[in-house]
């Protein structure tokens, strides 16, 4: 019987977060997706504030990111988001799509998991080729935030439908990538904190 209830509870939220998701882009969604990508921006610019060169570069264990490379991969992201979100506006609304996506809560959930992920080549920081990187840690989060403050300041007037809005099918919906957009920096924050609760961190 709990078997049977819980499927029963499962096949509900399915279908509730389907209902939701087929009336289109709300003001809900907005000031969600709004709140979270101020939350976690907010967050990044506390966590890394008056970092000294050394606390930027430091490592706890030589095949682990310094700081400086999680905010230059976390940039390198903003930039590869939002060239997936230009490329879905510019493709225009497909609206037949929405029959077939998946919920919100199978994007949130993978993002926030605690497993980790192996980034792509091309995602990872640039002092994997380049000894210095590109970049002073301060100057990549200036590279972050310009691209967060301009998805922001986006959210905030669009009138668009961004729940119809997909780059190809199978992939989310331009609100389901703003998702990824702040569960990524949510994911790296958690990296962020651990490095520097090192015993080794420099004071």
């Amino acid at each position: 019987m709990k078997k049977i209830a819980l499927l029963l509870l499962v096949c509900f939220l399915y279908g509730t977060s389907q209902k939701a998701q087929a009336q289109g882009w709300t003001d809900s969604d907005r000031t969600y997706l709004l709140e979270n990508l101020n939350r976690t921006r907010d967050s990044l610019i506390m966590e890394t504030r008056n970092l000294s060169a050394k606390q930027w570069n430091f490592k706890e264990s030589p095949d682990r990111w310094s700081i400086k490379q999680v905010v230059e991969h976390l940039a390198i992201y903003e930039l590869l988001f939002d060239r997936e979100i230009s490329q879905a506006m510019n493709t225009g609304p497909q609206t037949e799509l929405n029959k077939t996506v998946k919920p919100d809560s199978v994007y949130l959930g993978f993002i926030m998991e605690e497993k980790p992920h192996v980034t792509g080549e091309y995602t990872k920081p640039f002092t994997f080729t380049v000894p210095m990187g590109l970049n002073e840690g301060k100057n990549n989060v200036e590279w972050f935030l310009k691209m967060r403050n301009e998805s922001i300041d986006y959210l905030k007037t669009t009138a668009a439908d961004l729940r119809s809005y997909y780059m190809k099918p199978g992939r989310p919906n331009v609100h389901q990538v703003y998702i990824y957009v702040f569960g990524h920096t949510d994911r790296h924050l958690r990296q962020i904190r651990k490095i520097k609760q090192h015993p080794q961190f420099p004071k």
